[in-house]
């Protein structure tokens, strides 16, 4: 603060020396002030600028990374039902397997037990048959299908089936 000190009567002499002090600290501090304006408006543009930047990489590298998991999920599907049909496979071989077991002992069953208990036999081993070839003849998809509808139409079975599955996965695991 600039104070004025009046001797011998001049008193007009420093009020106009603190007026044009006055007048020159506001001009000063205008300036100051506009620098300081001009300078974040500055780094405000330029913190946007980066931000575009960062905002860019950020895009290229979702873009980046969201093809590289469609690539992967789509290997990872290929996989998954090359194992299913893998799996469809085997399983129907063991079921022809298992079903010509059955034929193969069912002349067995006539002689000790019976020729009812040999036929028997038989329609079981033709039933086994039917299975497995109808499992070869259906897609992973027709089975899914199949699965499903047997779900809806039977939940209380299908729940039974998957309690026992589990159990037994959990028996053999143990």
């Amino acid at each position: 603060m600039v104070e004025s000190t009046a001797t011998n009567g001049t008193v007009g002499a420093g009020t106009a020396t603190l007026g044009s002090g006055a007048e020159a600290a506001k001009s000063h501090f205008t300036k100051a002030v506009e620098e300081a304006l001009a300078g974040a408006r500055a780094l405000g543009g330029e913190a946007q600028a980066r931000a575009g930047e960062y905002r860019d990489i950020l895009s290229q590298k979702k873009e980046g990374l969201a093809d590289e998991a469609k690539v992967r999920s789509d290997e990872y599907k290929d996989k998954a039902f090359s194992f299913a049909n893998d799996g469809k496979a085997r399983a129907s071989t063991a079921l022809s397997s298992i079903g010509q077991l059955i034929t193969d002992n069912a002349g067995v069953l006539d002689e000790k037990v019976g020729v009812r208990y040999g036929d028997y036999a038989r329609t079981a081993a033709k039933s086994v048959q039917d299975v497995a070839s109808r499992l070869d003849e259906k897609s992973i998809d027709e089975l899914g299908d199949d699965a499903k509808e047997f779900v809806r139409n039977s939940p209380a079975v299908a729940l039974g089936i998957a309690a026992a599955a589990g159990y037994l996965i959990g028996r053999i695991l143990k």
